[in-house]
């Protein structure tokens, strides 16, 4: 790899990580009123974390029964409100446990 290819790939992407932290700033300036885009503003970070994240959750083990316990096991303990350390361990063990009878 030349160095000018290595610093054309570096400005390269931090054009594009700092664009979408710059922009919203510059575009939107005063304060939003509509409730829509508010909302939807609100449940974007919701969404693209789980969209990110539920694949490779049911891809995490090499069986696909496991990974579904363990990710209902992580839903029913956040749904009740436990915190981050209780819902890891929980799944982490409903799948290794899981794993041992499967």
């Amino acid at each position: 790899m030349s160095t000018s290819y290595a610093v054309a790939a570096i400005l390269i992407m931090a054009l594009v990580t700092y664009l979408p932290r710059m922009l919203p700033i510059t575009i939107f300036q005063k304060k939003i009123n509509s409730k829509f885009v508010q909302s939807f503003l609100h449940y974007v970070p919701y969404a693209v974390l789980s969209a990110l994240t539920i694949p490779d959750i049911l891809y995490a083990t090499n069986n696909y029964a496991t990974a579904c316990v363990g990710f209902a096991v992580a839903c029913i303990l956040s749904y009740f409100e436990k915190n981050l350390v209780v819902v890891a361990s929980g799944a982490i063990l409903s799948v290794y446990l899981c794993g041992l009878f499967l």
